[in-house]
């Protein structure tokens, strides 16, 4: 996907996520951290760590200014973002990918998340990625809807996967198979 363009239902426009929003991206997710229900992680990692890990053709921002607050030198500031990773290095894997799917507080209910979520759809199906998963606390019962309406469905629960600030956690496991590659 090249270039911006406009996020049906939202504010603003998608647009490659790149350096010049590291910033930003990086304090969405220490707030998605801060919450307690978003992710294992318990800080933002460097940019440099973040960049190595997601897949550079399938990772977007929402770009907005439309409550008047913009970014730095008044450009539009991110709303959310997306990443996709890919899950094993093996060939058979190759079109399999976990997303991560970030929406800055103050943005949500606007269809941030579900206007990422489509370009994502798009970018993968178009590189014929043929499976998306995620991992979702059970507790973030807003992000499990979402993909649900995205045509996720649930596949399983993993049962006290890992400890998070002490406590075990649940993950559940949603997957999204292309209806236009395999």
């Amino acid at each position: 996907m090249s270039g911006t363009r406009r996020a049906a239902g939202t504010p603003g426009v998608i647009a490659a996520l790149t350096a010049e929003h590291a910033g930003e991206v990086l304090e969405i997710y220490q707030a998605g951290i801060d919450e307690g229900n978003a992710t294992f992680e318990t800080a933002a990692p460097a940019w440099e760590q973040f960049d190595a890990a997601k897949l550079p053709d399938h990772r977007f921002v929402a770009l907005g200014t439309d409550d008047g607050r913009a970014g730095a030198g008044g450009r539009p500031r991110v709303l959310g973002w997306i990443t996709a990773a890919r899950v094993s290095p093996r060939p058979v894997y190759a079109g399999v990918v976990e997303l991560s799917v970030f929406v800055r507080p103050d943005a949500r209910g606007r269809g941030v998340a579900r206007a990422l979520l489509d370009a994502l759809i798009a970018s993968t199906e178009a590189a014929g990625i043929w499976t998306l998963r995620a991992g979702i606390f059970p507790e973030n019962e807003a992000s499990i809807a979402l993909h649900l309406r995205a045509g996720f469905r649930i596949v399983g629960t993993s049962e006290r996967l890992g400890r998070h600030h002490g406590v075990w956690r649940d993950v559940r496991l949603l997957e999204r198979r292309s209806t236009v590659v395999a």
